[in-house]
């Protein structure tokens, strides 16, 4: 896929673990950051570190507005393709575990 023109500052990633079986990552988004256009290859869930308000830009020019919640996770399925923004005043931050492979 092919990224289109970045007008917004990129959202902070901190990569903490990558290893064979998860890699875990804090996104921290000042205030007008993006995380830019991209697609989850893996399931993952998220654990807000503080409250906040995203802005989820979907395919086909949709979008949505998701409260988070300081230690309330969620998941998703592989695949999600989306852009995340904190278009607010208030920065806001969760870390990321996204699973590499599932024990079945």
């Amino acid at each position: 896929m092919n990224e289109p023109l970045r007008c917004r500052a990129p959202a902070i990633a901190t990569v903490q673990v990558d290893d064979d079986n998860v890699r875990v990552t804090r996104w921290d988004f000042p205030p007008g950051s993006e995380t830019g256009w991209h697609r989850h290859g893996m399931a993952y869930v998220v654990v807000p570190v503080t409250d906040g308000s995203m802005l989820i830009e979907l395919p086909e020019g949709k979008t949505m507005r998701a409260e988070i919640k300081d230690g309330v996770a969620y998941a998703r399925l592989a695949g999600i393709e989306h852009n995340v923004v904190n278009d607010g005043e208030t920065p806001f931050a969760f870390v990321e575990t996204e699973i590499k492979h599932l024990i079945g």
